[in-house]
């Protein structure tokens, strides 16, 4: 994103009441562990390494909806 970073569009939507609840999962290309923790710490729901292969993007985008869609249970 070129104007503000995930952290903060995560920062924004766990601040407001309107969005607060809305499950987000992050999908970088990044797998440090602070990058990790700190999405963690503002409450992501799952976070993903992207994949750099276009198929297996493909197939981990498909994965993580059917997770939310099929599997995962909310109150």
């Amino acid at each position: 994103m070129p104007r503000t970073s995930g952290l903060e569009v995560l920062r924004s939507l766990r601040a407001d009441a309107r969005t607060k609840v809305i499950p987000v999962v992050v999908m970088t290309e990044s797998n440090q562990e602070r990058d990790l923790a700190a999405c963690y710490a503002l409450g992501t729901n799952g976070f993903v390494t992207k994949p750099l292969e276009l198929e297996v993007f493909t197939k981990a985008v498909a994965r993580i909806g059917m997770y939310w869609l099929l599997i995962n249970r909310i109150s």
